[in-house]
C-alpha cells in the first residue's frame, strides 16, 4: 500500500475527503517525526510504537572490492507491533 491508496482507505473509512485524509496523514507524520527528532517514544495502544535507536560506529566491507571501510554511528527510526497487531496480521 502507497501513500495515496493509504489516504483512500482513511478517506473511505472515516468519510473524510481525499484532501481532509491527507491533510490528517500528514499531520500525523509531521507529528511523529517531530517527536521522534526529540528523541520521544511515540506509542498507539494495539498498534505499536515508534522510537528512536542508536547504532554504533563500526567497520563495513564494500562488496565490490572488500576493503574494510568506516561505517559512521547514526540514529535510526524502529517500530515494534504491539501484540493486538501482531495477532491481527497472523490471523
Amino acid at each position: 500500500m502507497n501513500k495515496a491508496e493509504l489516504v483512500d482507505a482513511i478517506a473511505s473509512e472515516t468519510k473524510l475527503t481525499k484532501a481532509d485524509a491527507t491533510r490528517a496523514l500528514e499531520a500525523f507524520v509531521n507529528a511523529t517525526t517531530k517527536a521522534l527528532k526529540k528523541g520521544d517514544r511515540v506509542a498507539l495502544v494495539g498498534f505499536g510504537s515508534f522510537s528512536v535507536a542508536k547504532r554504533a560506529a563500526r567497520i563495513g566491507r564494500n562488496p565490490q572490492t572488500g576493503k574494510a571501510i568506516k561505517i559512521a554511528a547514526k540514529k535510526v527510526a524502529k517500530f515494534k507491533a504491539g501484540t493486538e497487531l501482531g495477532k491481527a496480521v497472523n490471523k
